[in-house]
């Protein structure tokens, strides 16, 4: 009995000893844990990735929390894991999971949205094309590009892309598929900035330094962004943490600037940045004029900016940012032989708080408040007379944003709201002799709410498509209100490796215009809001392109674009036009424009050598009943041919080069082209409006990088720049000079251009450390 029951439980001990060796395995592989972390190329975390697992016939969602991380237990053995994020190339990694596994993923920016091309060299491209014909921009990658500060100017960099009309000199405006200047949104961190140049242009409005990286979007195709007829700029400060304390800063001969990274906590870190002029300082005692010439006896200028932003990992799953930029010019003119006394101030003001929450794995939400201001103020005092024009813009604003999946299919979803407050032009003139003051003011009060979706369905293996829906309400008083439904729709073809082709509409509409009152970057323009009986302004757009993989390091896009827009606003009054029985509304006047053309840019991204080449072929018509008769006429940059090549070349560690060459149409305007007497009075006469146009534009520029010191964390280097090298005079503005003998019998009139400035040569020496 006892060895018959030892032999039982030795037979029962060799049987589970036996189940558990057959299913050891089977144990092994019940669950175990994927814990992943996503980061850009340039090691920045990535946030509200999608992470597609797929186990035998099982799917799995998750997405990547506000420190780039996701986490999920399945069951072990062979799985694959889809990475996706807009902007960047899917991933997909194929691997046998026995046990709980930490992996680390990086993605690569997408060039074209066609498939992933492995390249060896570890430089990352400068500039790379998105979905839609949109553009990013690698600002580090641009440094050698010439400039006249010896620093990277984005929206010089803009002007140098297909679909950008070349704005010529004295003007920091940017001209996008015919439309105005004012149709462009630029925001700073999702905040809109109003002012848009420092004093000409000649400046880079925005520290590069500061800015990690800049989205470029023609269409404004994102329903998340709207106001605008034409383009939006995304200007995107550095959200990684620092993780030490580092200075860099260029100091130039014009300007110089300085910026700081500074830890707080390893979760928590600022960057600071400033930059001034010291043009009164250094440069004008120099240029003084002599005291018996007829050139302005004293002028000063100056300007300086900076910008603040702090992110700080508050908890797991929130990321808290605080985005600041500021920024001011003054202009000074004092000339005693015309009894003239001048000073021109502008400036913008713009901050937002932010919070990113990781409320699920399917889930990502973002809220965001911002207060975004510009005002300019212009006073002059002649003789007996003192005159002043000011004007500003202010919004409050708040962005809520949510972000989830839907059947493996991603969302946006959100809404805004922004309280505008605009004083379009406040007049006033005092005469000095006679105590009398007459003043016009008018403040507009405008409340806009939106609601935005946006859906990335994969329609079949080889057609993605982008569809949008934007809801605007528009209030501003009793009786101006609009309700809009803005529609986007992108869709994307892919088929091959080496092509995709891509058509679009979108349908804009936008409430606050900028009037522009010079010709030159003078910044005496101001904004007006839809109000007493001015309408909002409005555009379709269609689109259709083609992006190419031509070889490992070459890629090209072409494509076309038509625009239609309606109730435009004119202003013919150069700066104000004052008097007691007119109001702005009458002087507004109202129109229609159109325009389409085709693009081009071809880009070498990769090797020693990279750059691209840009044409543009465009037209751009404008229809006023109160201009030109009523007839068709071409708007004033309307420029027919726009071409721009871009060359950047490494020597060697020590040495790199950069040209830039711009050939352009000149832009359009009015001159007379008769003259005759009436009562021994000179009369000019015109036989159309923008009837004329300005010389071509050609301009190249070079720049000379030496290196004492490079690497990662340290730098010092002399920038030589010269912009325009062979000192063609671009004339900003013509003018015919009339003279007329003491008889009134001989008339001599002489077409004259007017430059502002050829060749600016620079020298600046950067560093960091």
């Amino acid at each position: 009995m006892y060895f018959r029951t030892f032999i039982n439980i030795k037979v029962l001990k060799s049987i589970i000893f036996f189940f558990l060796l057959c299913f050891s395995n089977g144990f092994a592989q019940t669950k175990a844990i994927i814990y992943g972390n996503i980061k850009s190329a340039e090691c920045e975390n990535l946030i509200g990735s999608d992470i597609f697992i797929q186990f035998h016939d099982q799917n799995f969602y998750t997405v990547s929390d506000s420190l780039g991380n996701f986490f999920k237990k399945i069951d072990s053995g062979a799985i694959s894991i889809s990475i996706h994020q807009l902007g960047y190339l899917e991933k997909k990694i194929n691997f046998t999971l026995k046990s709980d596994t930490l992996i680390s993923i990086v993605l690569e920016k997408d060039t074209s949205i066609l498939d992933e091309v492995i390249i060896s060299n570890t430089k990352k491209s400068a500039i790379s094309n998105l979905a839609g014909g949109k553009l990013t921009f690698n600002l580090k990658e641009l440094s050698s590009v010439p400039t006249v500060s010896g620093t990277t100017d984005i929206i010089k960099l803009l002007q140098l892309t297909p679909g950008v009309q070349n704005s010529g000199d004295g003007n920091g405006y940017l001209y996008v598929r015919g439309g105005d200047p004012g149709h462009n949104a630029i925001l700073y961190n999702e905040t809109p900035v109003y002012g848009m140049s420092h004093l000409l242009g000649i400046f880079p409005f925005y520290n590069a330094d500061h800015i990690k990286e800049v989205e470029f979007d023609k269409s404004s195709s994102n329903a998340k962004y709207g106001g605008r007829l034409s383009s939006t700029t995304l200007l995107i400060p550095n959200k990684k943490i620092p993780s030490g304390f580092a200075v860099q800063g260029n100091v130039g001969i014009l300007a110089s600037q300085l910026n700081f990274s500074i830890p707080l906590t390893n979760k928590t870190g600022i960057y600071i940045s400033g930059r001034k002029t010291y043009i009164d300082e250094i440069i004008a005692p120099l240029l003084k004029p002599k005291p018996k010439s007829n050139d302005v006896q004293d002028m000063k200028y100056g300007f300086s900016d900076g910008n603040f932003t702090l992110v700080s990992q508050i908890s797991k799953s929130n990321i808290f940012s605080i985005d600041a930029f500021m920024s001011g010019d003054e202009l000074q003119i004092n000339d005693s032989n015309l009894a003239l006394k001048a000073r021109l101030k502008w400036g913008n003001f713009t901050v937002s708080p932010s919070l990113i929450t990781t409320i699920s794995s399917k889930l990502t939400m973002s809220n965001s408040f911002y207060f975004s201001q510009y005002s300019n103020n212009l006073s002059m005092e002649q003789a007996t007379i003192k005159f002043g024009v000011s004007s500003y813009v202010k919004d409050f604003g708040f962005t809520n944003s949510v972000r989830y999946c839907v059947k493996n299919i991603p969302f946006e979803s959100g809404l805004q709201y922004t309280y505008h407050q605009l004083q379009p032009q406040k007049v006033n003139i005092e005469n000095l002799t006679t105590d009398t003051d007459t003043s016009q003011n008018s403040l507009i009060n405008a409340n806009e709410t939106a609601v935005f979706t946006t859906a990335k369905p994969r329609l079949s293996e080889n057609l993605a498509a982008e569809f949008g829906l934007r809801i605007n309400y528009y209030s501003s008083g009793a009786n101006d209100s609009y309700l809009h439904f803005q529609p986007r729709v992108l869709l994307n073809y892919y088929p091959g490796e080496r092509y995709s082709f891509y058509v679009s509409y979108n349908k804009q509409y936008q409430y606050l215009s900028l009037i522009t009152t010079s010709s030159v970057g003078i910044p005496t323009d101001f904004w007006i809001a839809s109000s007493n009986g001015i309408k909002p302004q409005s555009s379709d757009e269609f689109s259709i392109g083609s992006n190419q993989n031509i070889s490992k390091n070459v890629s090209g896009s072409f494509g076309g674009f038509y625009r239609l827009m309606k109730d435009l606003l004119e202003y013919p009054y150069g700066i104000t036009q004052f008097n007691e029985t007119t109001t702005l509304k009458n002087d507004l006047l109202v129109g229609k424009g159109k325009a389409y053309g085709l693009e081009m840019m071809l880009r070498k991204n990769n090797g020693k050598f990279m750059g691209w080449l840009s044409y543009t072929l465009s037209w751009s018509d404008r229809d006023f009943d109160e201009l030109n008769n009523g007839k068709t006429y071409f708007a004033k940059y309307d420029r027919r041919h726009n071409f721009s090549i871009v060359g950047m070349y490494d020597l060697n560690q020590k040495w790199n080069f950069g040209v830039t060459q711009v050939l352009s149409s000149g832009n359009r305007f009015t001159m007379p082209t008769s003259w005759y007497f009436i009562n021994n009075n000179p009369v000019k006469e015109y036989s159309g409006y923008n009837n004329a146009q300005m010389p071509n534009y050609i301009r190249t520029d070079l720049s000379v990088n030496y290196f004492f010191l490079k690497t990662n964390k340290k730098e010092s280097s002399l920038n030589f720049s010269i912009y325009n090298t062979f000192n063609i005079g671009n004339p900003i503005y013509a003018f015919l000079n009339v003279q007329v003998n003491e008889d009134r019998n001989n008339v001599l009139i002489k077409q004259e251009k007017k430059v502002l400035y050829r060749i600016l040569p620079s020298i600046s020496w950067k560093f960091k450390f």
